[in-house]
């Protein structure tokens, strides 16, 4: 449909200009209907640096798909990122 193309050529636009490298990783966030998922990528080297979601069995949600399941993934994300040494993303918007 032309709402999916149009969603496309955004993504691509938006990821044209945003780029995460490894000094200042791409913070990319999916929200599913029931879930939601964090990573920090280096885009040049085409790595996942750190990831989280609300599927985490140590974070220990009853629903991943509210406010409070983000916040404890978005809390989980920027502990592991900071214990790896990560303090500056980018965040990658990805086009919705």
């Amino acid at each position: 449909s032309s709402r999916n193309i149009a969603r496309a050529k955004r993504h691509l636009r938006i990821r044209r200009h945003i780029s995460g490298t490894a000094t200042c990783p791409r913070l990319n966030v999916f929200r599913s209907l029931g879930n939601i998922y964090a990573q920090v990528i280096d885009d040049v080297a085409g790595t996942t640096l750190v990831a989280a979601s609300s599927l985490d069995k140590d974070l220990n949600l009853s629903y991943g798909g509210n406010v409070a399941a983000a916040k404890a993934v978005g809390e989980a994300v920027a502990k592991k990122a900071i214990a790896k040494g990560i303090d500056t993303v980018v965040f990658g918007r990805g086009g919705s």
